[in-house]
C-alpha cells in the first residue's frame, strides 16, 4: 500500500480570532467568574488589564462596550484557569477556596496573588500549571 499526499488546508487567520459576540458572552461570564471568586473591583480591574473602574461598573451592569484583543485574551485565558480549576476540583466551592489559598508550589502565594502581577503572561503561567498539573494524571 503507497501513502497517499494529503491536501493541506487553507490557514484561515479569522478562525482563532474571538469575534465581538463571543466578547461579549466573555464579559457576562468573566463578571460571574469573579464574583465566584469573590474579588474585589480592584482585583477584577487588575486581572483584567487596569480595565476602568467605570468600565468595569458598565460590566456588571450588563453593558460590554468595546473589547479590545489583549482583553479578549486576558478572559480567554481565565476561562481557562477556570475551566483548569474545576478539572482539579470536583467541590466547586473547594476549587473557588483555591484561588485564594496559600500554595507551596507557587512559594506559599496563592494563584490570585500569581496572576494579580497585572501582566498577561502571568495569567497564561497561571493556565499552563493548570494544564500541566491535569495532564500529570
Amino acid at each position: 500500500m503507497r501513502l497517499q499526499p494529503i491536501a493541506s488546508t487553507p490557514a484561515d487567520s479569522r478562525s482563532a480570532e474571538i469575534t465581538d459576540s463571543e466578547a461579549g458572552a466573555l464579559v457576562r461570564t468573566t463578571v460571574n467568574l469573579f464574583s465566584a471568586w469573590k474579588l474585589t473591583d480592584a482585583q477584577a480591574t487588575t486581572l483584567l488589564g487596569g480595565l476602568s473602574a467605570r468600565t468595569w461598573s458598565r460590566w456588571k451592569e450588563g453593558n460590554a462596550g468595546r473589547v479590545d484583543r489583549d482583553l479578549k485574551m486576558r478572559m480567554a485565558h481565565l476561562m481557562g484557569i477556570h475551566k483548569g480549576v474545576r478539572y482539579l476540583f470536583k467541590d466547586v466551592a473547594r476549587g473557588y477556596e483555591w484561588i485564594k489559598a496559600p500554595n507551596a508550589a507557587f512559594g506559599g502565594k496563592s494563584a490570585l496573588d500569581i496572576m494579580l502581577q497585572g501582566e498577561l503572561s502571568d495569567l497564561a503561567v497561571m493556565r499552563e500549571w493548570l494544564d500541566a498539573e491535569r495532564s500529570a494524571w
